[in-house]
């Protein structure tokens, strides 16, 4: 299967069965956004495209260019596609309904269109969060209330990193494949099938400079890893943080590791720092769909009912075993 192109590897998923034909038209449509995001990353200041956009999203935060370009982008490559009701961004207050002149599919679109974008402007790998959820039957026009859909009820999840290379990862509910975007022909390539996390690790990444706002649990298993072999865990860990999601998401998917943004007291009121429905649910389907865990520390992310579009939740993903013992903390 190595090597086969993403449209193959789609027509394949719809011919056994797995995926409607809209499902597939929808993800074309993803990728050939992804594609068009990674090229104006690309360009970088040749393009004007770096430095901030001088407005903020719905969070409060300031906007980098390519926040808003990666947003339109998605949304002029999704909306004319015939298979979707509406859809939703990180970058905007409401959900975006499907123009009139656009016939009107059977699915929701999610998405976080530029993750980690404070490190664009010193060339540190980004991506694209996105997340399909099935329209409820009968709507026409969705509401909010439509997209707080728990993650379990996700048709499909995936991710796009813009590194090195660029690469696409996918899951249905059925493993994780990953694809990487060969520049010279244009097309995402079959190269990574089957991702498995390893159920341990010796890597943890997490933002040591909230250390004095996290919980006893948090604090417990950071200071564990950091004893090294003289300490309770027998053996020495390194600490990664790139300060983009799905980068550190993408190590992990690769080579094992555990990913924490758990719940901190550094900002009273918010619950945790990543957003539910753009970057926890998403992210929590594939690791899950990879052999991996992911939790709030005290419940499976997963499991969540949403409360609201741009809700906050801690996260702690990644190597099964890592992840159980930090639960495991939480629960003494």
């Amino acid at each position: 299967m190595a090597g086969i192109t993403l449209n193959r590897y789609l027509n394949e998923q719809v011919a056994n069965g797995h995926i409607t034909g809209d499902l597939r038209t929808l993800l074309d449509s993803v990728a050939t956004a992804c594609k068009g995001i990674s090229a104006a990353i690309g360009k970088g200041a040749l393009a004007g495209v770096l430095g901030h956009a001088g407005s903020e999203n719905i969070q409060g935060e300031d906007q980098k260019k390519l926040d808003v370009i990666s947003n339109d982008i998605l949304i002029e490559a999704s909306q004319c596609t015939g298979t979707l009701t509406g859809m939703a961004s990180e970058e905007m207050e409401h959900p975006l309904p499907i123009p009139p002149e656009y016939r009107k599919g059977d699915y929701l679109l999610l998405f976080d269109p530029l993750d980690g974008s404070s490190n664009i402007d010193v060339n540190i790998s980004v991506g694209t969060i996105f997340s399909v959820l099935r329209n409820p039957p009968g709507v026409t026009e969705p509401a909010t209330a439509d997209y707080l859909q728990a993650g379990t009820t996700q048709i499909c999840a995936g991710y796009a990193v813009y590194g090195p290379s660029t690469l696409f990862v996918l899951t249905f509910g059925a493993g994780v494949d990953c694809f990487t975007l060969d520049r010279e022909c244009g097309d995402f390539l079959l190269t990574h099938p089957g991702m498995q996390i390893p159920a341990d690790t010796k890597e943890f990444a997490i933002n040591m400079s909230n250390r004095r706002f996290w919980e006893a649990p948090v604090r417990r298993y950071v200071e564990e890893c950091e004893a090294g072999k003289t300490g309770l865990r027998g053996k020495d860990f390194n600490m990664r943080w790139v300060a983009s999601m799905v980068a550190d998401v993408h190590r992990i998917l690769t080579r094992g590791g555990i990913f924490m943004y758990p719940f901190d007291t550094k900002e009273v009121g918010k619950a945790g720092k990543l957003r539910l429905m753009y970057e926890a649910n998403p992210m929590s389907f594939i690791v899950e769909q990879a052999g991996g865990a992911a939790s709030t520390g005290r419940e499976r992310i997963l499991g969540l009912q949403p409360a609201g579009l741009h809700q906050r939740v801690p996260v702690i993903l990644g190597s099964r075993n890592e992840v159980e013992r930090v639960i495991g903390y939480h629960q003494e």
